[in-house]
């Protein structure tokens, strides 16, 4: 008997606010209903399935990502009186602060009033200051950049991240969190794996994308969302990734809406069609629940209607 194939699908888009995160909540919300799935929030900087989802945490880990130079002050020669500014003369980032001694806790008593400290967040992590300081007091320690965690939630587990205030995003994070999401769905025997990536065409979406076999592009019928769709287009094509375009919130603008489905056609990029304007996707969220849920108590469904299209057209 043959292995059940996973199929991992990432939903994308070019910009911030086009209703991505609505749609990978609909499509997951439809696709549990028969299917198994595990679900991954690769938007980490802006993390928000959990909103919607309440998640119940099962397992949780620190994210550790770099290093960064910190100055034990009660081993820097200035301590004891001395001009020494290697570190500081060194630093081309401008890291490296001077600061009054009575700000440093463990160096009021210092016979120095002025002291170099370093920023967790300034640091670039190249270690010069830590190869060339003659007294050996700065040390390279990792960085927490957050934390992972793997959740319980109503429709599937989902594995996704709180970003630590001030850490930089990495497309090094978004690989974790999907592959312990995928490594999740493998163990579970699921069907599905669906990823809520990253906006944009940075390292991150790259990150989101490499070896998923379908992208779906959300997109809006605006200036910036249209030119916004054509670079995550060119992204996703450069990487061969079976990929098709969504125009969400269409009534806004149906000349823009219109030009989409032209320029799809036009390269040979699927377009799987529009949704309207629908005020309810905001009332679902008001509610915690997904557009799909808040829908079966509606006479009319025309957000069920299309995730249920595009499930049985191309998944």
């Amino acid at each position: 008997m043959s292995e059940k194939k996973l199929k991992e699908i990432v939903v994308i888009s070019g910009k911030g606010g086009t209703g991505k995160t609505s749609f990978s909540l609909a499509l997951l919300d439809a696709l549990s209903q028969n299917k198994k799935i595990v679900a991954a929030d690769c938007d980490v900087d802006a993390a928000d399935m959990h909103l919607v989802l309440s998640p119940e945490i099962q397992k949780s880990e620190v994210f550790i990502s770099g290093n960064f130079a910190h100055i034990q002050q009660e081993k820097c020669s200035r301590a004891k009186g001395s001009s020494c500014s290697v570190c500081y003369d060194l630093c081309r980032f401008d890291s490296i602060k001077k600061i009054e001694s009575s700000e440093i806790p463990e160096a009021k008593s210092a016979s120095n009033p002025i002291r170099f400290s370093i920023g967790e967040n300034d640091c670039e992590g190249c270690m010069l200051c830590v190869e060339f300081c003659p007294e050996k007091a700065i040390v390279f320690p990792e960085r927490k950049c957050g934390k992972l965690f793997v959740s319980k939630t109503r429709f599937a587990p989902l594995v996704h991240v709180a970003l630590d205030i001030g850490s930089e995003n990495s497309g090094k994070l978004v690989t974790e969190v999907r592959k312990k999401a995928k490594s999740l769905a493998e163990e579970t025997n699921s069907d599905y794996l669906i990823v809520d990536g990253s906006p944009g065409i940075g390292c991150p979406v790259i990150a989101s994308i490499t070896g998923a076999d379908q992208v779906l592009i959300v997109t809006e019928p605006t200036l910036s969302g249209m030119s916004d769709l054509k670079r995550v287009a060119g992204l996703v094509k450069h990487f061969k990734i079976p990929h098709a375009v969504i125009v969400n919130k269409a009534t806004v603008n149906l000349d823009i809406s219109q030009e989409i489905e032209s320029w799809c056609s036009k390269n040979n990029i699927s377009y799987l069609g529009e949704i309207h304007y629908n005020k309810n996707v905001t009332l679902a969220q008001l509610q915690e629940k997904t557009i799909i849920e808040y829908e079966k108590e509606e006479v009319e469904k025309p957000f069920t209607s299309f995730i249920q299209k595009i499930i049985k057209d191309i998944l």
